[in-house]
């Protein structure tokens, strides 16, 4: 006897074939899903890590912000107190100066130079005095310039003629002159007076012998 199938098989295997897939498509997209969960909790672990490194490192930039602060300020404190140890050891160096002020003037001051004034401001002294000639004021700037450590920088302000009366009768012709000298601290002047003493006996070693 034959058998005839009058149901829509047909329709059956589309059926089938769409709920295999319908279950393989759901399957992907559990798998997707999944998939995706972990690499976003994997990155967001890592955002987390480097999160917290990074408040590491604010930390630790702020804790060196301070340091450099204070070392600053220790700087600036230390930059002080040599400033002010300096001017100490200025003021107790410069207290001969005066004296040697003097005693140098009357060294370097040549014969036909009369000194009439002298005013000392800090470091620089100016003197006003009558001379013979130019020739003398030109010999006293070489003095101060040259033979001693105890002056630098003579500076020719001012030169005038004038006369001079020696006696009721009999006139003779000066030159009024006005000279800036710089007046050399203690420490400088010892400085210069090394440095020739150890310069003059490389001269004397280049000296011809006698015969």
């Amino acid at each position: 006897m034959i058998l005839i199938n009058l149901l829509p098989h047909r329709e059956a295997a589309r059926k089938k074939r769409r709920d295999l897939f319908n279950v393989g498509m759901g399957t992907a997209a559990l798998v997707g899903g999944l998939f995706a969960g972990i690499v976003f909790l994997w990155y967001q672990g890592q955002i987390s890590g480097q999160q917290a490194k990074n408040q590491v490192l604010q930390a630790e930039i702020k804790r060196f912000d301070a340091q450099i602060k204070d070392i600053a300020s220790l700087e600036s404190e230390i930059v002080a107190l040599r400033a002010r140890q300096q001017a100490v050891e200025d003021l107790q160096a410069d207290r001969n100066l005066p004296v040697h002020l003097l005693t140098e003037l009357v060294r370097q001051v040549p014969d036909g130079i009369y000194i009439a004034s002298m005013r000392q401001d800090n470091q620089s002294v100016l003197l006003q005095g009558v001379a013979q000639s130019n020739e003398r004021v030109s010999e006293f700037l070489r003095n101060l310039g040259n033979n001693t450590p105890w002056f630098s920088k003579p500076e020719l302000v001012e030169i005038v003629a004038g006369t001079a009366n020696l006696s009721l009768r009999e006139q003779r012709r000066v030159a009024n002159f006005t000279i800036r000298v710089r007046l050399t601290r203690a420490s400088e002047a010892e400085s210069a007076r090394a440095a020739a003493s150890a310069a003059q006996p490389q001269g004397a070693a280049f000296a011809p012998g006698k015969p």
